[in-house]
Parts: C-alpha cells; structure tokens; sequence
C-alpha cells in the first residue's frame, strides 16, 4: 500500500509565495507520476500539474508561469512551489500518487490568499 500526506499550506498575502510538499510511503512503485489538485468552495477539483518519475511536468494554464513542481525521488517527496499568488488560488490542494494501475490521494491542505 501507498500512503500520500501534504504539508505546507496556510494563510498568505496576494503576491506572496508557499511551498507545498507531498511524501509518499509504502510500496512506491519506480514508474510513477505524482499530481497537485485543487479544490475551491462550491467547485470541482481540477488539474494544477503532474510530474513523472522520469521529471516530465504538465501545468494547467492557470499556473504557468507562476508554479513549479520538483520531485525528489530518493524521499519520494514532491513539492509544489507556487509564487505570486491570487485570491483566485485559494483551495484545498491534494497530492495524488499514480501508478498504471493505481492511484492514492493525500487528506489536502489548505491554501488561503488574502486580497
């Protein structure tokens, strides 16, 4: 089995920066991606970016620019850098742990942007 925990989220000012961090433990497979998600009040989870086991990443246009995903394959620990943030990036962010035949998600951390 998989477990996947988030750690870092909080409170911050519009501009500023935080850095999420997602450790996965247990039977991690070598072939793997590991995905941020998001959540916000009253809407559907969607995409912020994967990242592969090989370093390939993906960003929903949303975030281009503004957030960076890195993994570090020996902890395997992603982390999710995200700068100049907007009232409009407040949500509950999820980690998500896939593999071709199974995916695992994190319990989410809470990112609020004040204006």
């Amino acid at each position: 089995q998989v477990q996947v925990v988030e750690s870092g989220g909080g409170l911050v000012q519009a501009g500023g920066s935080l850095r999420l961090s997602c450790a996965a433990s247990g039977s991690i497979s070598r072939i793997n991606a590991m995905g941020w998600y998001r959540q916000a009040p009253g809407k559907q989870r969607e995409l912020v970016g994967t990242i592969t086991s090989g370093g390939s990443t993906n960003y929903a246009d949303s975030v281009k620019g503004r957030f960076t995903i890195s993994r570090d394959n020996a902890k395997n620990t992603v982390y999710l850098q995200m700068n100049s943030l907007k009232p409009e990036d407040t949500a509950v962010y999820y980690c998500k742990y896939s593999t071709v035949v199974s995916a695992v998600w994190g319990q989410g951390t809470q990112v609020t942007v004040s204006s």
